[in-house]
């Protein structure tokens, strides 16, 4: 079952800070080098400093971005600029956005949910991790003794129970409200009536947890409550037992997954007549047009037939679209190649993109990370501009997975391939701090 509990979460005193949109910031996983200078700057409080604190000339093991990290957050908490929720809370959190021209908002809620370590419970992970991230958060877990990011969670709930009894006890409620530079609004709300956290608590307990996105930090969580079981420093109810997540049900209106296209590097560069031949009969195929500018139509119509099997792809060679997709004796083909995994993963845009086409058909297997774009506008862009000068070879318009790929390849024990899915918009950090002592 889903463990939810209620926090006393730690928050931004608006008295100290002003605006709350001054001090928050996306995921540290998506903030570049410049973007990072640009949240420094915006305010002395800024997260950023909490998240992804600076390295520093002359930074060792005693004194170094996480060491400041942990100094940061102590002193805010010392100096008022950060309060503690005086009673348990579970927070309501909206994002309120625009995507293809139609106003959405996504509806979800913030609380503690005890962790369980992978294939031993009911919450699953669709992605892959890499260890090198999962040392980088489990020293600022060390430093701070706080989760300073949620997980994103989803739940299949197709009444969205556990929402409906939150967004009641909200009504009429002014919300806590920041926007961020992408222009998303995000809203927040503690709810600390005892009674409607145990109604949603218990109409979240049946319900299964696939991980959105954050699959480093739930790693991490996991293993630093094993290193503080290990040591004997863990009862049943110390907090590290638990990771701060925010849960959103599969239903809810607002919860879109957004496609992630391909520019790839360092594979040959092939002209549409020479793509089509390495093709063969694994995919049926047509010439579409020449121009970086013919992305839009072609997408527009790979959404409209809602094919994971057809693929977008532009080979710079000679400026050419063609449209690709999958036939039976490509199927086959690609069941031959992944015999380990199931036809849910098989049947993937990105792994009929990967595994069949780019690593098998067109030889180019360890070929470099493409550039990865979720807009039709980057892909021309990109296509237009280039890469350091030199042309992407290949692109390619491919398919989001669906929330129900997310949850079947999940329960199938399988992770997607990189980059599978993109949840917009991001979480962001600063909203509340979960302490984890």
């Amino acid at each position: 079952m889903t463990d939810i509990q209620a926090f006393r979460g730690i928050r931004y005193d608006l008295g100290h800070v002003g605006s709350l949109s001054d001090v928050i910031a996306p995921p540290y996983d998506v903030i570049s080098p410049e973007f990072q200078d640009e949240l420094y700057d915006k305010h002395p409080a800024n997260c950023i400093r909490l998240i992804l604190n600076r390295q520093e000339p002359g930074d060792d093991d005693a004194s170094n971005r996480y060491s400041r990290a942990a100094r940061f957050l102590k002193n805010w908490q010392n100096e008022g600029v950060l309060q503690t929720e005086p009673d348990p809370a579970i927070y309501v959190y909206h994002q309120q956005f625009e995507y293809a021209g139609q106003q959405f908002t996504r509806r979800g809620f913030m609380s503690r949910v005890r962790l369980e370590p992978f294939g031993e419970g009911n919450i699953y992970p669709h992605e892959e991790t890499h260890s090198a991230a999962k040392a980088d958060r489990l020293k600022l877990f060390h430093a701070t003794k706080t989760n300073l990011s949620q997980i994103f969670g989803i739940y299949p709930d197709q009444k969205n129970t556990a929402q409906e009894i939150l967004e009641a006890e909200i009504v009429g409620r002014a919300p806590l409200e920041a926007t961020d530079h992408l222009g998303v609004v995000h809203r927040l709300w503690p709810v600390t009536d005892v009674k409607v956290i145990s109604e949603a608590s218990a109409a979240m307990g049946p319900q299964p947890m696939y991980i959105a996105d954050g699959h480093h930090r739930y790693e991490t969580g996991c293993n630093y409550r094993q290193e503080l079981l290990d040591a004997g420093e863990l009862d049943p109810n110390h907090p590290a037992n638990f990771v701060l997540m925010m849960c959103v049900s599969m239903h809810d209106p607002g919860m879109i997954v957004l496609p992630t296209h391909r520019l790839f590097r360092g594979i040959p560069a092939l002209t549409s007549e020479e793509l089509v031949a390495k093709l063969g009969d694994c995919f049926t195929t047509r010439v579409a047009g020449e121009g970086s500018d013919l992305a839009h139509t072609i997408w527009e119509s790979i959404e409209i037939d809602d094919d994971q099997g057809t693929l977008g792809l532009f080979t710079s060679k000679d400026e050419r679209w063609t449209v690709a997709t999958v036939t039976e004796q490509g199927k086959a083909r690609l069941a031959e190649l992944a015999t380990d995994r199931s036809s849910d993963w098989q049947g993937l845009g990105v792994s009929i993109l990967h595994k069949l086409l780019v690593d098998t058909l067109l030889g180019a297997a360890g070929h470099p990370k493409p550039k990865y774009v979720h807009l039709v506008d980057e892909v021309v862009e990109g296509l237009d501009q280039g890469d350091d000068g030199e042309a992407f070879p290949l692109a390619a318009l491919v398919m989001p997975a669906t929330l129900e790929h997310i949850r079947l390849i999940s329960q199938h024990a399988e992770r997607m391939p990189a980059k599978s899915t993109y949840f917009y918009p991001k979480l962001l950090s600063g909203l509340v701090f979960n302490p984890l002592a």
